[in-house]
This record gives structure tokens, sequence and C-alpha cells, in this order.
């Protein structure tokens, strides 16, 4: 290590940061690199302090650096490369170092794998923010864009959901109706209306906004008319940005290359290709590529070219560089016989104020071990529930689940479980709560008593024949899940409702479909529903998706094959789970899961040991 120098290139973005250490070879060539990620980190929203800590936490994963290249977002002048170089030396000491914006690193990147030539070079950045950068066959530099997302960051992430937003908004004035991206909007967001998403966005960040962008293309790809036509749009206004930029670098005989970076137009190929033929169109000479690798190695790059200069300080400046949709009337609500056991007082927990800590723990967990018989006599039904879900699931129908409280927060806990454990998308199994995103951490008064809240709620979710909607209410009477249910029946969902009150007497002929009423008796303290009955309820609700993804084909034996291995702990278990089905060893395991890009499946069809339905 000692013989030959070790890069370290860390680029800082609005979304994330990539650090890359590899090996210069005596060739010139580069090692395979050591990577890793961190938070995100923009100059402009950083302290000198905060920056430190962010490189001092780099600096812990990688060995002391021969030579250190930062492209970082926010950089624009010779005072912010200083600013970034300062915080640099009291990190890696004594080590040479060259800062820049992160368009610079970019560009060095692409140099990697585009061949020396006499055309112009152009990135055309368009991830949470977006900016067009580029450099001359002469040197000279030219950049459009770059003035943030409150006054441009045209065609980034953001920008494109902003305008979706706007234009659903207007969209729902003039017809009346939601479309699918804002229904898709409101499912990422946990928001139940149209109109919650105006407090959401005085409030969201730069990246909440931008992390909508792919629910814009899904849209656009199931008919949504609006999510067309932005998209349309943000095609014009890229492709501008990077005629404009090419033609600020001067004429070339040759032509330009222009680089596609960042998530919008790297993970959308049919909107990348619109985008390119738009560039063609108005330079023939232009070839439109993406960029071949992380732009991370621009970075490291950087750092390459710090170890040359006797003075990396000596740097050059850096280059100029609503409408509401009508809720559904109040439906009834079910009577009931009698109190629900929910509210009754249980004889043994009579003393708790005054009962021995060790005897009240004893009480607590006798009465918790009552929860698995109580559901027993309902697994029949609950056995057909899940056939039922794993069936529309797999028809491109989904699982809605509808609560308030404790009952609602269960329902968006076991919604957000499942794409992380069975890699499923999130729009397959949703939660919706009285009271929206706010109600998950704090109480919200009243908003469990619509009707037509709820209501209102499945309207703008969308919801049709393929799919299923499951209340959860402990006393079964709860105003916005009966508004929910009977809206959801009303559009043709298969409706269930989970209730721990065995009086309740739900009207003929209207929801649910089907009734779990479970009796799990009187609570230890009285009417507090997070006890039993949530215990109860996560019991079903996990039964539920777990037995339904298995039917699905995500499961081997009793082993995850569809997890998401995004951090070291999962990547580690996927290891130990290709081991187990296939009795490869651990290193064959490893070299068939970077192979399939760490999907366990495919790396089990690579072994001979595919899942089967």
């Amino acid at each position: 290590m000692s013989a030959k120098p070790f890069l370290l290139g860390i680029e800082c973005g609005g979304t994330r940061t990539v650090a890359l250490g590899a090996v210069a070879e005596p060739d010139a060539s580069l090692g395979s690199p050591t990577r890793v990620e961190a938070g995100p980190c923009n100059l402009r929203l950083v302290t000198d302090d905060a920056l430190e800590a962010h490189f001092r936490f780099v600096a812990s994963q990688f060995p002391q650096p021969s030579g250190i290249g930062v492209g970082m977002a926010g950089v624009r002048d010779a005072a912010d490369i200083r600013r970034v170089l300062d915080v640099l030396a009291r990190v890696f000491p004594g080590v040479p170092a060259e800062a820049d914006h992160d368009l610079e690193s970019a560009l060095c990147a692409a140099d990697l794998d585009l061949p020396a030539s006499r055309r112009h070079r152009v990135i055309l950045l368009s991830g949470t923010g977006s900016c067009c950068y580029g450099r001359s066959y002469a040197g000279k530099t030219a950049k459009v864009g770059g003035w943030g997302h409150l006054l441009g960051d045209r065609g980034s992430a953001y920008d494109l959901v902003h305008r979706a937003l706007r234009a659903a908004a207007h969209h729902l004035d003039h017809s009346g109706r939601w479309g699918r991206f804002g229904q898709r909007a409101l499912r990422a967001t946990g928001l139940n209306q149209p109109n919650d998403l105006i407090a959401w966005m005085q409030s969201a960040t730069k990246t909440d906004v931008a992390a909508l962008a792919p629910d814009v293309f899904e849209a656009a790809s199931e008919g949504d008319v609006t999510a067309r036509a932005v998209l349309a749009d943000t095609v014009s206004i890229l492709a501008e940005d990077a005629v404009a930029c090419v033609r600020k670098l001067g004429p070339s005989r040759d032509g330009a290359d222009v680089v596609l970076a960042g998530s919008v137009v790297l993970r959308q190929a049919t909107f990348a290709r619109r985008v390119a033929a738009r560039v063609r169109k108005e330079i023939p000479k232009a070839r439109v590529l993406p960029l071949g690798r992380d732009s991370a190695w621009g970075a490291v790059v950087m750092a390459a070219r710090a170890l040359r200069m006797k003075d990396p300080r000596a740097l050059p400046a850096t280059r100029d560089v609503a409408s509401r949709i009508q809720p559904a009337g109040a439906d009834p609500i079910p009577p009931s016989v009698g109190l629900s056991p929910t509210e009754a007082r249980n004889p043994g927990s009579m003393g708790l104020d005054r009962m021995l800590v060790e005897r009240a723990v004893g009480l607590m967990l006798d009465e918790e071990s009552r929860v698995a018989g109580a559901i027993r006599p309902h697994a029949r039904a609950i056995a057909g529930l899940v056939r039922r879900v794993a069936d529309a699931l797999g028809a491109g129908g989904r699982l809605l689940y509808v609560g308030a409280g404790t009952s609602g927060r269960l329902g968006v806990l076991d919604a957000s479980e499942c794409p992380p454990t069975f890699k499923s998308p999130p729009e397959w199994v949703q939660g919706i709560i009285a009271g929206g995103f706010h109600a998950l951490h704090s109480a919200v008064e009243g908003a469990e008593d619509s009707p037509g809240q709820g209501g209102a709620a499945i309207e703008a979710r969308g919801v049709g024949k393929k799919d299923i909607v499951v209340g959860i209410a402990a006393s079964g009477r709860t105003p916005f899940v009966w508004g929910a249910l009977h809206e959801a029946r009303r559009r043709g969902a298969f409706t269930a409702l989970i209730c721990f009150n065995p009086g309740l007497r739900p009207v003929r002929g209207g929801p649910p479909d089907l009734l779990l009423a479970i009796d799990t008796g009187p609570e230890v303290l009285t009417g507090s529903t997070r006890l039993k009955a949530g215990t109860a309820t996560k019991v079903v609700l996990n039964t539920l998706t777990t037995l339904a993804m298995v039917r699905l084909g995500k499961v081997v034996e009793n082993l995850m094959v569809d997890l998401n291995p995004s951090n070291a702990k999962l990547r580690d278990r996927a290891v130990r789970i290709v081991v187990e089905i296939t009795r490869a060893s651990r290193e064959e395991a490893q070299a068939a899961l970077v192979a399939a890009g760490w999907s366990v499946k495919d790396a089990l069809v690579a072994l001979g040991k595919g899942p089967r339905r």
C-alpha cells in the first residue's frame, strides 16, 4: 500500500455522499475501489463544523490517503473552494487536495470513458437538482442552470414533481378528478386527501419533494395525461439547457458529447432517449450518452491531479458557474350488543395502582399470552383473506389498511415493512391513518370522528375493484374506518374489518365482506387498546402480509429471497440465505450475488435453486 498512492474521491450531493478509495497503479490505472455512502452534503446548507464531522466520518472508513479530490454540491466560487480545502486540511493534514463543484467531478468521470477528441463535452445533470456544465476541447468552460430549486433547477426531480403536483391540482379543479399521480403522491407521503398536500409542501424539503419523481413516471405509464404533459415539457427543458451550454462553448467542427447524469435521466431509459433525440435535432453532430460509471470516480481523478500539484491551494476560481374531493356521505355505523370488551374493566387489574411491580409484570404477560388463543378460532377466515390478498396483489390490485390511533399506526407500520422485507412495490400494501402523517406521532383531535374523511381518503387513493380494503378498529365502530369501508364497497373493492368487539352487528348487505371480531377481553389498563388489541392487530396483519408474500413466491423454505440488501447487515444475511439454500460456499454465494446485482432470487437461479411458486 505504501508503494502505491491511495487516492480518495468524495462526491457530496444533495441526496447522498459517495466516497471511493482506489490505489493508483504504476501504469496510471486505478485499482478496484472501496465504496462508502453517507448522507447528503451541500456546501450551502452546512456549517464548517458539520462539514468537518462529515469528512471525519468518511476518513474513518479508509486508510490515510495520498491525495484527495472533492466534488461538492453548492460550491460556486474560489471562496467556496478554499472553505472546503480549509476543512479538509483539518481532517487530512498535509494531504494534497483538490476541490470543486460536483459537476466538475462528473465531467472528470465522463472523461475516463471517452476518447480524447476535439469535441466539446457537456454534463447534463438531472437528479434532485439540475444543471449543465461543459468544457470545450480548448479548455473553455460554460454553465447553464445551477440556481437552486427556488430560482432554477429546471428539469430536476424537484422541478418535475412540483410541476406535476400543480398540474394535478389544476386538473382536479377543472375536471373534478384526482389522477394517478395524485393518488401515488398521497400514498408516498402518507397523506389522505389532496388538500393535505398544501401543508406538506410548506414543510417538505427539496429531497422530500424530489423523491416523488418515480411516481410521475409511473403515473405517466399508467395513462395520467397531466403526468405525460409534464414529462414532455421536461424533455424540452433539459434539451434546451444542454443545447444552450454547448453553444456557449463556441463552434466545434467535430460536434459535442452530451453526457447524461443524475437519477432522472439515468433511471428512465425511454425518457433519456427522448431527451437525446431532442438534443440531436438541434445539434446534429451531438452524441448523447449516459454517464458510464459512478460520478464519484471523477473525484478520484481530482485526487490524482492534486498529487501532481506543488501547491494544491493555488486553484483557479470555479468556472462561472386546491379544490377538495367531495367527502362520502355519513354512512351508518353498526350497533354493538353491549359494551365492547376492550372498554370493560379487567377484574385482575383492579388494584393495578397499588400492585407490586413484579406482580404487575406477570399480570401483563399472562394477559398478552391469551392473544394467540383468541385469534385461533378465526384462523380459517384469516387463511381465506390471505389467499384473497395474494390473488389481488398478483392481479395488479392493492391491500389498503385503514385505521385511527394505534390501529392506524399498526396498519402503516405493517405496510412500511413490506418493501424492505419482501422487495414489494410500496403501492402494494398501503396504510391510511385518520389525521394523516402527523397522526403517526401525535394525537390529531377529532380525526377519527368523520366518516366523510375516511371515504375521501379512499376516493383520493383511487380504490377500485381489484383492491382490498381492511379496516382496523378495536371497538369496531370508528367513524373514519366505516366511511372508508362504505366508499370502498361502493367502488367494488373487497372489504374486511378487524375488530375486538364480538358484539358488533354490521348492517346486512353493507360492508364488510369479512368481519374478524376477535375477543381479546378487557385490557389490563381499561380502554388502552395498544395492549392486547394492539398485539392481536399486529399478529393478524403480520400473518396476512407474510403469508400472502409467501404465496407470491417471495420466500423459499422459510427464508426471505426477495429482501433488499441495502446495507452491510442485510448483504450478510443475503449471503447466508444463498448458502443455506444452495449449500454453496460463502465465496461462491457472494460471487453469485454480486453478479446478480445482489438479487437473492437471481443468485439462486444462477446456482440452480430458484424459488418455486
